[in-house]
Formats: structure tokens, C-alpha cells, sequence
């Protein structure tokens, strides 16, 4: 297998990693590094002899994180910075309708599932609560964050 970065080498992580159980100290699920985070890869390896793994050390947290290949991109490469973030809730700003049908009436709250940063502006994976088991791909500029109450 060829690597695509060396050791020294300075990468961005292009979304959220979390605990998948094998980070000591951290709940599982946890928030380990935040997309968009730049750090220095400090040893390569593999996982079950098929997928290459970085160790990434991200010194403005001072935390060495294990990277699959897909996670990270060369520092120097475009990065579109995105708003939201996976599991914050959120709100239309606009009427959200396919074929002319409303789908999702504006102010309609969801949840955000996935972030995609693959074009020229983020897109967002929302599950609606008026829609249940649905999911819309929808652009940043049509989403408002949900402010949460907080009765202390």
C-alpha cells in the first residue's frame, strides 16, 4: 500500500473525529478533533492490513489521533470551513419544497446528520422533525442555528 503523506508532513482533518472506543480517556463518541484542524503526521500504519492509518499530532490541542487517509487533506489544500457542525440543531429559513409540494414550511426545525464539503459550499444532511425518517441535503445560506433555552 502507498501512503499519501510522509511523516512531518502537515494535514487538515476535513470532518469531526470522534472516539470509536479505542481513545483512552475519552468517552466513546466523544469529540476528539475538530474539523478543519491542522496537525503533523507522526507515524504511519495500517488496520487490518488494508486501510493505511496517520497518527496525527494536532498540537493546538496537544492530542495525537489515529486518521483513516479519507479524513485528512495536504494543508495547502482548498478547504471550505462549514458553520454548522453533525447534531447541531437547526432551522430553515426558507420554504423547502420538491416538484412545487412543500416538504418543509420555513422556521421547520431539524437536525443536522452529516456535513458535506465535497463542492463549492457546504451541504447539509438535516432530518426534519415534520419529516420523520427523512433526510434533505440542504445549503448552508438556507440554515439557522437554533438557539438552545436554558432555564438556570
Amino acid at each position: 500500500m502507498e501512503t499519501r503523506w510522509d511523516c512531518g508532513e502537515t494535514v487538515r482533518v476535513v470532518r469531526n473525529v470522534r472516539n470509536d472506543g479505542t481513545f483512552p480517556g475519552q468517552e466513546t463518541g466523544a469529540l476528539l478533533v475538530r474539523r478543519g484542524s491542522l496537525g503533523t503526521i507522526v507515524d504511519v500504519g495500517t488496520f487490518l492490513l488494508d486501510q493505511i492509518i496517520y497518527a496525527v499530532h494536532f498540537l493546538g490541542i496537544d492530542r495525537i489521533v489515529g486518521c483513516r487517509e479519507e479524513e485528512l487533506i495536504g494543508a495547502g489544500d482548498p478547504w471550505l470551513p462549514a458553520v454548522f457542525e453533525a447534531r447541531q440543531k437547526v432551522m430553515v429559513n426558507r420554504i423547502l419544497s420538491i416538484g412545487g409540494d412543500v416538504c418543509v414550511p420555513a422556521g421547520g426545525r431539524g437536525e443536522i446528520l452529516r456535513v458535506v464539503c465535497d463542492g463549492e459550499a457546504p451541504v447539509y444532511h438535516v432530518h426534519f422533525d415534520c419529516l420523520p425518517g427523512r433526510m434533505f441535503a440542504v445549503p448552508e445560506k438556507a440554515l439557522d442555528p437554533v438557539m438552545e433555552m436554558s432555564y438556570a
